[in-house]
């Protein structure tokens, strides 16, 4: 009895296994297959031209680039250094304990409230939905994340490499710039790696911060204006009647699985990379 008992389990994770694994690869081979033979220079390099019915989704692009980029400027120096000050210097456990808590709840809250809230402070703080606002939203948004993925990281670094460091005169923040961030500096590039993989394929806070605009704009003035990103673009293309558009939908999500798997490969290589160095 024992041993069938073992082979059902066995079996039924084996299934599980197999079922998974066949969903992912249909899933990706299906967005593959009707979004790769539809993409072209045209595609990639043109604006929309709602005059000539043309699609384009070059401004969706680079308004992805630039959300993207603000976002990780504003939030990596916001959560690491949140996450070290609660590891190495905050004494007041208790403190810690809640913030870790909070950290964690605002992990899980749908995005759609992300975006509520976004609008509600940032939108009306800066005029109305421009690409700064929506980036503002996800720096909310993934700011828990890069704490507790640093946080964690850092708990990694042995006790004995920082009392090494301080038996030979060390300050605080030289044991923590020398010997701590060198020592966890893996965790803290993955979690930053897996954030913008999140703000990538990130739709519903945009929707209500970013807004649909498919102009082409400079950096600067990109950041305040109206601008679709593509995964808000899909969602735009995908319900919009008219030649082309459910082609555009397809390619766009071909454009970002390929992100998106390129994404989680750094990820790895990035971690496999710096436990090499380790040994």
């Amino acid at each position: 009895m024992r041993k069938a008992k073992d082979a059902l389990r066995i079996g039924a994770m084996g299934a599980s296994t197999l079922f998974t694994c066949a969903l992912a690869v249909g899933l990706m081979g299906y967005v593959l297959a009707k979004g790769l033979p539809q993409l072209s220079w045209e595609l990639l390099t043109t604006a929309p031209s709602y005059l000539e019915d043309t699609v384009g989704i070059l401004p969706d692009i680079l308004n992805t680039l630039y959300l993207i980029l603000t976002a990780v400027v504003i939030v990596l120096p916001l959560g690491v250094g949140a996450a070290v000050y609660l590891n190495e210097y905050a004494t007041n456990k208790k403190l810690v304990s809640v913030i870790e808590y909070a950290a964690e709840t605002l992990s899980g809250i749908p995005s759609i409230i992300y975006g509520l809230v976004g609008m509600l402070v940032f939108s009306n703080l800066l005029g109305g939905s421009c690409l700064l606002a929506g980036a503002l939203t996800l720096v909310v948004m993934n700011l828990p994340t890069v704490l507790r993925t640093t946080q964690e990281s850092l708990k990694t670094v042995p006790q004995s490499y920082r009392e090494g460091a301080f038996g030979l005169g060390a300050s605080k923040w030289r044991v923590i710039r020398t010997v701590v961030l060198p020592g966890c500096v893996d965790g803290v590039v993955t979690g930053c790696i897996l954030s913008v993989g999140r703000m990538l394929g990130e739709t519903a806070a945009l929707l209500y911060t970013a807004g649909f605009a498919h102009a082409l704009n400079g950096f600067f003035s990109g950041l305040g204006s109206s601008g679709a990103t593509l995964s808000v673009a899909l969602y735009v293309y995908a319900k919009e009647p008219g030649p082309g558009r459910q082609e555009a939908a397809f390619a766009i999500a071909a454009i970002l699985l390929l992100l998106t798997l390129g994404i989680d490969l750094a990820a790895a290589l990035v971690k496999r990379q710096f436990q090499r160095r380790r040994l």
